[in-house]
């Protein structure tokens, strides 16, 4: 249900709803500024009013008036913070609140209701609601909530933050890789240690070089070893050090990666690999954050943050002993998880065209595209190897074409593997529905009649599917952040 008239009174009062550039007008603290805020509510005077004072106060606000468009929304990019009304007119504030919680759990959300109960604040405040207010609320106290709680969320990863440096190398435009990389923004202000899993090739150096880059320790080294491609006795030395005379063939003292990294970050690649004693010194290392050199009895303190990554199952190891538990949970108390390629085709066409651009100015060509069904071919590809496979099928291209645009046939001899084909939309469940629909747009930027014809469904049964769930195609054509600015101007 809509709030009640009233509902606007105390804002209007508290001058909350005074227009952008009218002398007076109340600002928001610092923190924040310029966040992508989604508004969500039913009531269109208090949804318009409500978004001329949160962009009067420095936001970005996307307003819309139902759960589903909400969620389109969210499919298209993700805000910082949602502030939502509690009854809406497709479905419960609550279910749309789980529903937001349970796909993106660092995304902190606010809700209003007209009918407020204790119990009602209660539920909401243990679900994990970031704050819940009443209709009339006090337009200062909004404000504060807001600042308070983009001060404890994730900086936005996507395209409308312009801050890519700390991120450099990893492309996304889909859903899953934005909010891997909001949780990992996020994480990366603390000293925890990150295990990083996914599979080979699907770019966990990269993340943890980001996550390093969007640390207080981004000055000090980042150092890399991959525990799995140096034997152990050399492991123990690379990671420890030694002293002269430690062993026949140490005709000199050497600091150890762990010393080098003093102050700035170790990443340990492929941990599962690591031998269990050098595991019990490692241990050490993390509980009493000292080293000791190979053949040395003087401990030397040590503030290295420990970032790993494993493609391998660590709790199956565990069960068969390869794998110390004490050490898995110092390691494992933040986990991120790269999704395979074949989870977020969307990145592949612009993952392709920038590896294909940088490739050829590396190697002097002067090819600069791929032509019509190579890129198509690329994007339906299975990608068992992910990312690094992509690059490597997109040097093996860009080394053999002789035209200005890579044919469809040299693809096709690269993959050496057969493609995956689209899905139809008979094909899809019903219950994906909504998210099958998100992806074909993504996957044509936007054009119907390109992902009317994927879909195997004519014009007019399309946009339809589209109207049912909220979803604006032009969204999707481009930018679709400033599409959405402009529209709300």
């Amino acid at each position: 249900m809509s709030a009640p008239a009233d509902a606007l009174k105390p804002l209007r009062e508290s001058g909350a709803l005074t227009r952008a550039g009218d002398n007076g007008a109340p600002r928001s603290a610092a923190a924040g500024q310029g966040a992508h805020l989604l508004l969500v509510d039913d009531d269109a005077d208090l949804l318009r009013l409500l978004s001329m004072r949160l962009s009067a106060n420095g936001y970005r606000v996307t307003a819309v008036g139902s759960a589903e468009a909400a969620l389109a929304r969210l499919a298209i990019e993700l805000p910082r913070l949602v502030i939502s009304d509690i009854r809406l007119p497709d479905r419960d504030g609550m279910s749309l609140f789980q529903e937001i919680r349970s796909a993106w759990p660092a995304l902190p959300v606010i809700l209003l209701t007209a009918h407020g109960t204790i119990p009602d604040a209660v539920e909401a405040t243990t679900l994990g609601a970031y704050a819940y207010l009443t209709k009339p609320f006090d337009a200062k106290t909004l404000l504060e909530r807001i600042v308070q709680a983009l001060n404890l969320s994730a900086p936005e990863a996507g395209p409308a933050s312009g801050d890519h440096a700390w991120r450099a190398g990893l492309i996304s435009r889909s859903q899953c890789m934005d909010e891997l990389l909001a949780e990992a923004r996020l994480v990366a202000a603390s000293d925890a240690s990150i295990l990083i899993r996914g599979e080979s090739g699907t770019g966990k150096e990269l993340l943890a070089n980001a996550i390093h880059r969007a640390s207080r320790r981004s000055k000090a080294p980042f150092i890399a070893v991959n525990c799995g491609a140096i034997p152990e006795a050399l492991l123990e030395s690379e990671l420890f050090g030694h002293i002269k005379g430690a062993y026949t063939g140490a005709v000199a003292s050497r600091e150890g990666l762990l010393q080098a990294a003093d102050g700035g970050t170790l990443f340990l690649d492929e941990i599962g690999d690591m031998p269990l004693l050098l595991q019990v010194k490692l241990l050490r290392v993390l509980q009493e954050r000292v080293v000791r050199q190979l053949g040395s009895d003087v401990a030397r303190p040590v503030d290295v943050r420990i970032l790993s990554a494993t493609h391998r199952d660590l709790d199956a190891a565990m069960q068969e002993g390869q794998f110390r538990e004490d050490l898995y949970y110092r390691l494992n108390v933040i986990t991120l998880i790269l999704p395979p390629l074949s989870q977020r085709r969307e990145d592949i066409a612009p993952m392709a065209t920038q590896f294909l651009q940088a490739l050829a100015a590396k190697y002097g060509k002067t090819v600069r595209g791929y032509a019509p069904g190579a890129l198509e071919a690329l994007t339906t590809a299975a990608w068992p190897g992910n990312v690094r496979q992509l690059y490597n099928v997109v040097e093996h291209v860009c080394a053999l074409a002789t035209a200005p645009l890579v044919p469809l046939s040299l693809v096709q001899r690269a993959l050496r593997v057969p493609s995956l084909e689209v899905l139809s939309y008979t094909e899809a469940k019903q219950r994906f529905e909504r998210n099958y629909l998100v992806q074909l747009l993504k996957l044509t930027d936007g054009n119907v009649a390109d992902a009317a014809r994927l879909a195997e469904r004519n014009r007019t049964e399309f946009y339809r599917l589209l109207q049912k769930y909220d979803l604006d195609a032009s969204l999707f054509r481009g930018d679709g952040a400033a599409v959405a600015a402009e529209r709300q101007e």
